[in-house]
């Protein structure tokens, strides 16, 4: 995470959820939302959550097959981090 740019071997899930840890939630954003996969929604889902669009957020939970979670930010953060290594 102190490294200038994320990893290049990283998917880009890893490399948009590098950027959101970052601080650089439009990049996230940018890097996942043209994505059509189940993986891209889920954290196109959680990128809305942290933003605060909740309505936006369950689409995209949904659209990834998943409900939004009732644990915090950096506890999802690190969930989907885990699930992408």
């Amino acid at each position: 995470m102190s490294a200038p740019t994320p990893p290049a071997e990283s998917s880009v899930y890893l490399q948009a959820l590098w950027h959101d840890a970052q601080g650089n939630w439009k990049e996230a954003h940018e890097l996942i939302q043209d994505l059509p996969d189940k993986n891209a929604a889920r954290i196109h889902a959680y990128l809305h959550r942290k933003e605060g669009d909740l309505w936006n957020a369950d689409y995209w939970y949904k659209r990834a097959g998943k409900t939004r979670p009732a644990g915090t930010l950096p506890e999802e953060w690190e969930q989907l981090v885990k699930a992408f290594l």
